[in-house]
């Protein structure tokens, strides 16, 4: 099993000289991924319920340094050489397709190769309304806009007539390090998630889940991708906890599940010096155990 870590792109972990000493000591320390959030606007109060809080409220301040997710992961690329660098999770709905395509592609190219697309298709109606963007069939937007990326990943010369998303005969270049078979990673625990995942994720990330529950998602996943002529054993399952506890254990459990890659809550020091020692620690706890479970 894989230790991944959520330290880049919120909070402290925006700063420059943070994102460094993490990407450095994470990528020597044998961190498989490091994911970065997305939102492009909070608010200090909103309707939305968050979905990962008991009380629905978003688990930062509204004032939190934010980065675009992609310039953040572009930044930690320069700073390492083997770690994966992941949107944790990419709003893409809030995107224009052929735009992200491309900015998807070049972090791609200029990592080599080592990008994976998180993907979720959001909460905050307050966001979507901002943006100018329907918060109604966002999901669906969402695919598409997934299915014409991937056509512009692959095809020379690029067609796609859809809903929300229409181009004729466009050349996108350079395609990805990874091309089409660069990883989509869907977020969410509904069932609506996890047909999304079952009908064109290459992976999927549950959220505040411990081992049993994450049992009763798996066994469904199992069945959807039955379903969808497709085996489980070809789908990367990545698992956090969020702030709940977890122990050994359970760390066994969710390995016993087929679970790829936990990604545990880290808090960073505010203090850049002491973030390879706090990574160390993290990499003794979390890393050594992980590589050990067969």
């Amino acid at each position: 099993m894989k230790i991944g870590m959520t330290a880049i792109g919120i909070g402290k972990a925006a700063r420059p000289t943070t994102i460094r000493a993490v990407a450095e000591n994470a990528d020597r320390l044998g961190f498989a991924t490091l994911w970065a959030p997305e939102h492009v606007v909070l608010f200090d109060s909103h309707e939305s319920k968050y979905p990962y809080s008991d009380d629905g409220h978003f688990m930062a301040a509204s004032t939190i340094d934010l980065l675009d997710p992609f310039i953040g992961l572009t930044y930690a690329a320069a700073f390492s050489s083997r770690i994966r660098l992941a949107t944790g999770i990419c709003l893409v709905a809030e995107h224009n397709p052929l735009v992200l395509a491309k900015v998807i592609a070049s972090l791609d190219r200029v990592s080599s190769g080592r990008l994976a697309l998180g993907v979720g298709i959001g909460w905050s109606v307050e966001e979507f309304a901002a943006l100018g963007i329907p918060f109604e069939k966002r999901a669906q937007r969402t695919c598409e806009y997934i299915e014409a990326m991937r056509k512009l990943w692959d095809e020379p010369k690029s067609s796609y007539k859809g809903e929300f998303v229409r181009f004729d005969g466009v050349r996108s270049f350079p395609k990805p390090h990874q091309g089409v078979k660069l990883p989509v990673i869907f977020g969410g625990e509904s069932m609506p998630a996890l047909r999304r995942v079952a009908r064109m994720g290459n992976g999927w990330f549950g959220v505040k889940l411990n081992p049993e529950q994450a049992a009763v998602k798996i066994a469904t996943l199992r069945s959807l991708m039955s379903e969808a002529g497709r085996d489980i054993a070809d789908l990367e399952i990545i698992i956090s906890p969020y702030e709940n506890q977890v122990t050994a254990e359970d760390l066994r459990a969710y390995h016993e599940l087929g679970v790829a890659e936990f990604v545990p809550f880290v808090r960073l020091p505010g203090d850049d010096s002491r973030i390879p020692d706090a990574l160390e620690r993290i990499a003794r706890e979390w890393v050594e155990p992980a590589a050990k479970l067969h």
